[in-house]
């Protein structure tokens, strides 16, 4: 019955279902339904005529405008499935009913040329993360062909492949809805809710298989290679910022692990926290994976649209499946929309992206675009060994056990990473926020970097109550009030004189200071406040970006985490600039902290997971401030 309910679906172009295969289960679930176009997240229609109802939607990158971050605006519309059917067909079943003929592709290749893709690498390495536009960016191009088979026998026939030979994906699927055809191996689960408990499963670093599939000693050059390492801290850093601001513990984080797929080995880590919001308002809050898009995640937004050609559609968005549970409201299982195929009208698009780092190059990040796609399009057969580039290898094969994240030399390079992260964000934190600032009041001032959700979480945890306002919303009585402004982190040139955001943290922090009243500035804010001494700022020779340093802050060594393209500096040796003490490096003369009546400041983001001493730093200043 079920096998001809799919038959009879697959054969009428307007049938809207989705196929989907979790990992580990050995059961295909089809979702069967009628097709509502939304506007807004909150729209999604998980209640009908006052009945809960299971809800399949598409959210394409546009979506991020919800947030106040600018996109390309294509009209791809946020679609949902209202389901009505959710059978489970068993997979031994339902591979042999699925079409397998091969379907050849014509007119191939990627829609921008490798020599303009690394031009675009080296522009925003150097107009962006070399300005301080932030630390890392995905940007993407497409790999198009077309296709003389119908869309939708194509979609199940590489949706069987996917089923055959992929392996370690959180979900294999296939959507259809007219005019909208996906089919894909998602890697990684974006965020889930489910019994009031978030998770989010960053990914990041991508090594592509040799022939043959991968051995413990081409994985271990890959471990031990500081882009990916560091590529893989800073997406963390930016979906800790996500958890922060949706779980009321903040978030904690599990792992490294291994992701072994057929042709590409990821490296991961879990984050887990509590929330009881809706999951509507999880997954606004969380558009969308750092992974995809870059941090922090407001100025990857302008960087994307300064550099795409094009449009996003689904690409980094997510496909999210709302389920009535029995508590009365919804769970929520969001996996990212990438290493997915998209079918129109005969047409084929594989969207890919590099992330890239100060320490990325340009033709390497063109080869892990060329190696995306070939693993996209190597496993649903769509191109020939050759042209993949790397072998099927039996060993490669579903189902097989590979035990290389239990070699014990990849076990202790994976281990030896959370040596170098702060234990605050590795072991549980507690319930208990009755710290040592207990009954005080702060406000952080945010100025474009979310950071200040983990650097509020932080504050909480030493006892102060703890508000968050963004700098456009700020206002005098909010400066005013606070026992503690926190002025926060953000990107951007210090010395912008047109900036409206950076005007508005020098009133800010000018305001606190001439009014002798407690504040501490982090970051960008830093900058600001040695500027008000007539301490000079400049570019670094090299941007910090992601970089862990243990550095002197007035009279101990800290490791703290660095984001940052400019600095303060100080002749060497300069240990006061008028009211302020200046702790700074003895060669350089770059200012690390700053402190005085009533102020302090650090360069470094004391919230983020390579400040291995952050909270201790942080209660230092902050009760220095209140001194």
């Amino acid at each position: 019955m079920t096998l001809s309910r799919l038959a009879e679906l697959s054969d009428d172009p307007a049938a809207s279902f989705v196929l989907i295969a979790r990992d580990g289960a050995d059961t295909v679930e089809l979702l069967v339904g009628e097709v509502v176009d939304v506007d807004l997240l909150g729209d999604i229609p998980l209640e009908i005529d006052g009945a809960p109802r299971e809800i399949f939607a598409l959210v394409p990158y546009r979506q991020v405008r919800e947030r106040g971050f600018v996109a390309q605006d294509d009209g791809a519309p946020l679609r949902c499935i209202v389901v009505d059917e959710h059978l489970h067909l068993p997979a031994a079943e339902l591979l042999p009913a699925l079409p397998h003929a091969p379907v050849p592709l014509r007119d191939d290749g990627f829609d921008i040329a490798d020599a303009e893709y690394a031009a675009i690498v080296e522009r925003v390495i150097a107009e962006e993360i070399g300005r301080g536009e932030g630390a890392n960016f995905v940007i993407r191009r497409d790999f198009t062909a077309n296709i003389d088979v119908d869309d939708r026998t194509a979609a199940l026939t590489w949706f069987r492949a996917l089923l055959t030979h992929e392996r370690g994906a959180y979900w294999t699927f296939a959507v259809f809805t007219p005019g909208h055809i996906a089919v894909g191996a998602s890697p990684e689960a974006h965020v889930v809710a489910r019994g009031g408990v978030v998770t989010m499963n960053p990914i990041s670093g991508t090594f592509r298989h040799p022939a043959g599939g991968a051995t413990k000693d081409t994985l271990v050059d890959f471990l031990a290679s500081t882009k990916e390492t560091e590529e893989l801290f800073m997406v963390v850093d930016e979906e800790l910022k996500m958890m922060s601001a949706v779980c009321s513990d903040g978030g904690r984080i599990t792992g490294p692990h291994l992701k072994e797929m057929s042709r590409l080995t990821h490296t991961e880590y879990m984050l887990r926290g509590r929330s009881g919001l809706d999951p509507r308002d999880i997954l606004r809050e969380t558009m969308f994976a750092p992974t995809v898009t870059g941090s922090p995640m407001q100025n990857a937004c302008a960087v994307i649209r300064r550099h795409e050609k094009k449009p996003r559609g689904y690409y980094s968005g997510v496909a999210a499946l709302f389920t009535p549970n029995a508590a009365g409201g919804h769970d929520l299982d969001a996996p990212i929309l990438i290493r997915t195929v998209y079918l129109q009208d005969g047409a084929l698009s594989v969207p890919v992206g590099a992330t890239l780092v100060r320490h990325s190059d340009p033709l390497g990040e063109v080869s892990e675009t060329h190696g995306k796609a070939a693993g996209v399009l190597g496993a649903i057969g769509a191109i020939d060994r050759d042209r993949v580039a790397e072998a099927r290898s039996d060993a490669d094969a579903p189902g097989d056990e590979r035990a290389l994240a239990d070699d014990p030399t990849i076990a202790a390079l994976l281990s030896s990473r959370n040596a170098r992260l702060a234990d605050f964000w590795l072991n549980p934190q507690g319930d208990d926020l009755d710290g040592p600032f207990a009954g005080r009041t702060a406000l952080v001032v945010d100025a474009e970097d979310r950071f200040t959700t983990m650097l509020a979480h932080q504050l909480r945890h030493l006892g102060l109550s703890v508000r968050i306002r963004l700098w456009s919303a700020v206002e005098d009585a909010d400066v005013d009030a606070a026992d503690i402004v926190v002025a926060g982190p953000g990107p951007g040139d210090p010395r912008d004189e047109t900036s409206e955001r950076i005007a508005c943290m020098r009133r800010v922090v000018s305001r606190r200071l001439d009014a002798g009243a407690p504040l501490l500035a982090v970051c960008l804010s830093h900058q600001i406040l040695s500027d008000r001494f007539g301490i000079a700022l400049t570019p670094l020779a090299a941007p910090h970006q992601g970089l862990q340093k243990a550095v002197p802050v007035f009279g101990e060594d800290a490791s703290i985490g660095f984001y940052n393209t400019f600095t303060a500096r100080v002749h060497p040796g300069t240990t006061r600039v008028d009211a302020a003490e200046v702790s700074a490096d003895a060669a350089t003369g770059d200012v690390y902290a700053l402190r005085g009546p009533h102020f302090a400041s650090v360069q470094g983001h004391l919230e983020s997971i390579l400040s291995r001493d952050g909270i201790r730093t942080l209660e230092r200043l902050v009760r220095h401030a209140f001194a």
